[in-house]
């Protein structure tokens, strides 16, 4: 008897049959909302159009979109048809793009009207640059001649259900996130690990029928991607900013009576001075979830003395998000610690030599679960280097207390967190490396109050009248702004061991007390 097959686009046909009149999306910034009947119709529709173009079972579409719903339409309406779904980071620049666009080998790409200047860059290039695209589908009215509107195609398409097509083990999404040797990696989830994804979420976090759950963050990241999905298998309604506005927030919390939201720290911290105590008597609030990086005790209590929980997760890009977990009480009493393993979730943490360590003995943490990724899109090496005997070696260093709370340490890849963004240093150097007064340099994380962390690039000078301006303008145009280094120092000489490795641990040491950074902003 054959297994009953699961794909992630038939939860939202399943919900529509279930709930058609539930709310299912509000679009805030579009002033669009949508019941799941609408939805999954849409979804069809846009099926409809991804088949149209000649797309099969395997084949990548590439999305360049904000927090809006046709990333809602191309996701479910790829997912059914069998199509994997390749989300691009709207912040990075033309060379980065057209990588992921290579190595993907996507031939569609959805964007927004918003991003057209890099898309026309896409578009333009041709030899040994080209991309695989050859069909552009933009989002938005008056566009270039060589791109279709993607909206009047899905308006135009028959709503009439398609064929779920695929298997439990096919590629769903290729998410990027950037590699230690500067070269980005794709993490593949399947139908599979996404289904496991959901049912660890839901078994571990309070997320209930007809919640409402506002996403504000960029639908790239897995961190907004997974609660959208979770929010269509529990029947929650999904509200949508396209951009985060910290001053705006609570309203939208109150209008929409929203009752749980996700906020990397920064977020956080940029929202409590802009709360109103009128407004409490009439918000839904019941809890934040929170993440990307440690999120302050005394930031936790001040929300809880407002009457709003934090939760705290870790987790990864290729774990699908879960990794721990944290509820408020404990976060309190565990000062620091991003908590215990999620429901359908195993931790360990071990020595060099691959052995469990005890209790207070720091090491590598691993996570182990039916959610991790398949592997990474064309690096079977880089797979088998991450993936061991079922464990995903996350190369973050932990340490488990005698209760069992996991503590993370620090990051063996030496990945910056600036804003709830992931900045790897590598990536950062080699752009410096490009400028001929730049002798030797290294790129390391250090506090921010606004961002958390941010990038210093530690310099060593070949030419002596170099100075921090031109080392900063140097990366413009190179890198997402988000990537660029906020302040620069310069030494004799890069602290290195032995074998040539950067001593990062001593310049963050070094350099850890903050200064004021140059005035540039993510974006």
């Amino acid at each position: 008897m054959r297994k009953a097959v699961v794909n992630v686009g038939s939860h939202l046909r399943k919900r529509a049959e279930l709930n058609p009149a539930l709310e299912a999306l509000v679009d805030e910034t579009a002033g669009r909302r949508f019941t799941f009947a609408e939805l999954d119709e849409r979804a069809n529709r846009a099926a409809r159009v991804l088949t149209g173009l000649g797309l099969g079972r395997g084949d990548r579409v590439a999305v360049l979109l904000p927090t809006a719903h046709q990333f809602v339409e191309v996701f479910y309406g790829a997912a059914r048809a069998g199509l994997v779904v390749v989300p691009l980071n709207w912040r990075l620049v033309a060379n980065e793009l057209a990588f992921m666009l290579r190595d993907s080998g996507a031939t569609v790409l959805v964007f927004d009207a918003e991003y057209d200047a890099v898309v026309a860059e896409l578009h333009e290039r041709d030899g040994n640059d080209r991309t695989p695209v050859a069909h552009w589908l933009r989002v938005g009215a008056d566009g270039p001649a060589w791109a279709t509107d993607f909206d009047a195609l899905v308006d135009q398409a028959a709503p009439q259900p398609v064929s779920v097509v695929g298997d439990d083990d096919d590629p769903l999404f290729i998410m990027y996130t950037s590699g230690t040797t500067g070269l980005p990696k794709g993490a593949v989830h399947t139908h599979d690990s996404v289904q496991w994804c959901l049912l660890t979420m839901l078994a571990s976090v309070d997320m209930r029928f007809r919640d409402r759950y506002l996403i504000s963050l960029p639908l790239f990241h897995v961190a907004a991607l997974a609660p959208l999905v979770g929010c269509v298998y529990r029947g929650a309604t999904i509200v949508m900013l396209r951009q985060f506005d910290p001053k705006r927030i609570w309203e939208v919390f109150r209008d929409e009576q929203i009752t749980t939201t996700l906020a990397v720290p920064a977020m956080l911290n940029f929202m409590l001075p802009t709360y109103q105590p009128e407004l409490r008597e009439s918000l839904a609030l019941r809890w934040i979830m929170s993440g990307a990086s440690p999120v302050p005790p005394s930031l936790i209590k001040s929300y809880a003395d407002l009457g709003f929980e934090v939760h705290q997760v870790y987790g990864l890009t290729e774990s699908c998000g879960p990794g721990c977990v944290i509820g408020p009480d404990d976060a309190m009493s565990h000062i620091g610690s991003t908590g215990k393993a999620f429901f359908h979730t195993d931790i360990r943490i071990i020595d060099e030599q691959g052995a469990e360590v005890g209790a207070g003995v720091p090491g590598e943490i691993l996570i182990r679960g039916r959610h991790i990724m398949a592997g990474y899109w064309n690096r079977p090496d880089a797979t088998a280097e991450t993936i061991i005997d079922g464990w995903l070696h996350t190369g973050d260093i932990a340490v488990r207390d005698a209760d069992g709370f996991v503590y993370i340490q620090d990051r063996i890849k030496d990945m910056i967190i600036s804003g709830g963004e992931n900045v790897y240093p590598a990536e950062v150097e080699d752009a410096l490396l490009s400028h001929p007064g730049i002798a030797d340099v290294a790129v390391v994380g250090i506090p921010s109050a606004k961002w958390g962390e941010s990038p210093l690039a530690v310099v060593v000078r070949a030419n002596p009248e170099l100075d921090e301006a031109a080392v900063l303008a140097h990366c413009e145009g190179k890198l997402a702004r988000y990537k660029l280094p906020k302040r620069a120092v310069f030494v004799d000489a890069i602290p290195r061991t032995p074998t040539g490795k950067a001593l990062k641990r001593v310049l963050r040491e070094q350099f850890s007390v903050p200064a004021p950074e140059s005035p540039r902003n993510h974006p």
